[in-house]
């Protein structure tokens, strides 16, 4: 069986596995959003002009939030493991395997004040693809779908941002869900690591901000009978 095929089964028992393990997630965690991050990665491969493992790309966009921690109780070990041992299953060899745990390990925003003490350009592709769909029209939905998860407020005027958090502060956060396009979204396109991601990201940014600009005309009552 040659190289390619096996790739391909790999990564049709990688989609296998991850609609199994998310079938009651929640919905902006779902096996949806790792559908659409798997096809943004897949997007910027193409428009890439470094050589990539595109295996380790697509693996890393598949597997990234196969247990994301802040649905266990802040646990960020157990993604990778998970990811580890259903990899060494199919006996990907061991350097892909690690570099897949390592993009798992470190694809996080985390508060976006923490330096990174890993890089590698499959890593960049996939937490760009990520990154792409927590912007626009998609990213506002999973905005508020997490919000109302959490019950928490849509907008409090007196309780602003905080831009300066550690990465535990941002995970207990319980912020109003208005907050988050500042604490994270709104930082994002200036967080991309290739031009094809930071050339989408900027169009989905520019839709985010004439989203709150309507939201606080509504808010305010300023868009009546305009």
């Amino acid at each position: 069986m040659n190289l390619q095929v096996t790739e391909t089964q790999i990564l049709s028992h990688t989609i296998i596995f991850v609609k199994e393990v998310l079938a009651n997630a929640e919905g902006g965690h779902d096996w949806y959003h790792i559908q659409r991050v798997h096809t943004n990665a897949k997007l910027l491969i193409r428009r890439s002009t470094v050589d990539l493992d595109t295996l380790v790309v697509e693996l890393g966009a598949l597997l990234h939030d196969i247990a994301d921690a802040k649905f266990y109780d802040g646990d960020e070990t157990i993604g990778p493991k998970l990811a580890g041992a259903f990899l060494r299953q199919q006996q990907l060899p061991e350097a892909q395997l690690q570099h897949v745990v390592k993009i798992i390990e470190h694809v996080s925003f985390g508060g976006g004040n923490e330096k990174a003490n890993f890089r590698s350009p499959e890593l960049d592709v996939v937490q760009d693809a990520d990154r792409l769909d927590a912007l626009g029209a998609i990213g506002i939905a999973r905005t508020f779908n997490y919000g109302g998860f959490k019950n928490r407020k849509i907008y409090d005027p007196v309780i602003p941002p905080n831009l300066n958090m550690t990465k535990k502060e941002y995970r207990n956060s319980e912020h109003p869900t208005i907050n988050h396009f500042y604490e994270k979204l709104l930082q994002l396109k200036d967080k991309m690591n290739t031009k094809a991601g930071h050339d989408l990201a900027l169009q989905r940014h520019h839709f985010m901000e004439k989203f709150l600009e309507q939201f606080y005309k509504e808010w305010n009552g300023e868009d009546l009978f305009e």
